[in-house]
């Protein structure tokens, strides 16, 4: 039987979804017609790095066995 596979947790899962996230609103931010639109999808592509970021020190934490950070 074949070994176990690693379980992928949902911080796992949302690390790659928030880079893909920011990834796609700095694309929409220099196809950005309007400045203000430029400068409010850039905050929001940061504000989707943080969350990765977020998820990112959850999934090491978890992977050190140590609690995850609420």
């Amino acid at each position: 039987m074949a070994a176990q596979a690693e379980r992928i947790t949902l911080d796992g899962q949302l690390v790659g979804y928030w880079a893909r996230e920011a990834g796609r609103l700095e694309a929409l931010a220099t196809a950005a017609r309007f400045g203000w639109q430029r400068r409010r999808l850039l905050r929001k592509a940061a504000a989707a790095r943080a969350q990765g970021a977020r998820s990112e020190a959850r999934e090491a934490a978890r992977a050190d066995g140590t609690a995850p950070a609420a």
